[in-house]
């Protein structure tokens, strides 16, 4: 089990870092301590930020150039990779967009041409990057491993529009790349995360609301301010524990997506052990910080 644990001397790529309260920065972090070279990637006015908070890891990291929503601009990117490693064990894409006026109500009415934009860069981005590193992919041992970010999206939820239809998108295409990579040895997957503080999460009107059905209701417990919650999934979809495990969406949300929330459980449905023997580390409810400040 040791070597299938081991993360130590691989080289991943991250993308969608914007500041230091990404889960993508904490995806970098984690894998940098656990002995991994890494090189993130960002594009444009917020490359600038991106390079800052490259410095704050436990190793600067590399900032390379990274535009989805250009051909060019990918096939450059797998080009430096091949020039700099030859290879590339993993890939983790946390990268989506959306226009404002296709969020919440603006399903309804946002024109054709944001929301084809937002599908690009949100789910067919995901089969871009991931096409372009295959070959780099492949030569991994025991098969590279493309991650992708996610939330549940089993249900329509309030606020999220667009970016709702996106993420179902990007479930799709994860199975479907899934399909066509397993033969080279490249495994597909997604970790559908609980609502996390970030930049993104701003955006979305009703993310306190639903931080608040989190953090009373799920079984784990939750906590909006703890990226670090999702960053676990990632690493076992990373690593060769995950070697046989392709096309799946692992979630990372203290259980919530298995419970209809809004209902509590009372002791007297439990298992008969007391409840304090049976809550989470600090409490059923975690502790919140602000809405959205990523």
């Amino acid at each position: 089990m040791t070597s299938l644990l081991s993360l130590d001397k691989r080289r991943y790529l991250v993308t969608g870092v914007l500041n230091n309260e990404s889960i993508a920065w904490h995806v970098a972090a984690a894998l940098q301590r656990e002995g991994c070279e890494v090189v993130l990637t960002s594009f444009g006015r917020v490359a600038r930020i991106t390079r800052k908070v490259a410095d704050l890891l436990p190793s600067p990291a590399e900032v390379l150039d990274l535009d989805v929503m250009s051909d060019e601009s990918v096939a450059s990117l797998a080009e430096q990779i091949e020039s700099r490693w030859g290879q590339l064990d993993g890939v983790l894409h946390s990268i989506a967009a959306a226009p404002p006026d296709a969020l919440g109500p603006g399903f309804v009415s946002a024109p054709a041409s944001g929301v084809l934009d937002g599908f690009r860069a949100s789910a067919y981005s995901f089969q871009q990057l991931t096409t372009a590193l295959a070959p780099l992919l492949a030569r991994a041992p025991g098969g590279g491993a493309a991650v992708g970010l996610t939330v549940d999206s089993t249900r329509a939820l309030p606020g999220y529009g667009w970016m709702g239809v996106y993420k179902s998108a990007l479930e799709a295409v994860a199975r479907y790349l899934a399909l066509h990579l397993g033969p080279s040895g490249i495994r597909v997957n997604l970790v559908a995360a609980g609502p996390v503080e970030t930049v993104s999460a701003r955006g979305v009107r009703t993310f306190a609301e639903l931080a608040d059905q989190y953090e009373r209701w799920a079984p784990l417990g939750w906590d909006r301010a703890d990226p670090a919650r999702v960053v676990g999934a990632v690493l076992f979809l990373l690593s060769d524990l995950s070697r046989h495990t392709t096309g799946q969406v692992v979630h990372a949300d203290g259980g919530m997506h298995a419970v209809f929330g809004g209902v509590g459980v009372s002791p007297a449905m439990g298992t008969g052990v007391p409840p304090a023997a049976t809550a989470p580390a600090g409490g059923t409810t975690a502790s919140r910080g602000e809405t959205a400040t990523g």
